[in-house]
């Protein structure tokens, strides 16, 4: 029951309510996300960010169905976001995951940064950080641009699992990667 009434309560925030919350929750550790959990987008910041949110993960051609995520050490993982094309599943979007100071609090947050990988994910400069509400319910706040304003926008989205294994590795690593400021900028950039 506690699941049902921490996810009628994501569910019943807008996002300023989101960050709230989510600067009071733990982050999960690395062992502890492994496997998929199926994802839904949350209240979103404002109208473009509705629009955009809803026409890339909720196109009905190709919905977004989970995130996915298994450990690799105790200090780092890996994982991908799952969509149904046409039908079919698809894994997309490889990321590389951690524990790293959140953006917006500067505690320890499960971060997932998506430029580790070749991919659109990647290009965006796409981050997200994911704090635990209940158990086997994940509170995150995505965030994606080519400046540092653009990362500021908060876009939250639902996590709850895990709900199936992991399926395997994907995605091309980028050689030489380590993340810096653009993908781990700690609550500095916020403040900016």
């Amino acid at each position: 029951m506690e699941t049902d009434h921490a996810v009628a309560e994501l569910l019943g925030l807008d996002t300023t309510g989101l960050l709230a919350f989510f600067a009071t929750l733990p982050a999960p550790s690395i062992e502890e996300m492994d496997g998929e959990y199926t994802a839904r987008l949350l209240a979103q910041p404002n109208l473009v960010a509705s629009v955009t949110g809803r026409g890339t993960v909720s196109n009905p051609l190709a919905p977004w169905l989970c995130k996915a995520f298994r450990p690799v050490d105790g200090q780092t993982g890996r994982g991908y976001n799952t969509f149904r094309q046409f039908g079919r599943i698809r894994q997309r979007y490889a990321m590389h995951t951690l524990i790293a100071p959140s953006r917006y609090d500067g505690r320890p947050a499960y971060t997932l940064v998506y430029r580790a990988y070749a991919s659109m994910c990647g290009v965006i400069n796409m981050v997200d950080e994911v704090r635990r509400a209940a158990p086997g319910v994940y509170l995150g706040i995505g965030t994606w641009g080519f400046t540092a304003r653009q990362r500021r926008i908060p876009l939250p989205f639902l996590l709850t699992g895990p709900v199936g294994a992991y399926r395997g590795d994907i995605g091309t690593a980028r050689r030489g990667l380590t993340p810096g400021p653009r993908e781990l900028p700690g609550p500095k950039e916020a403040a900016r």
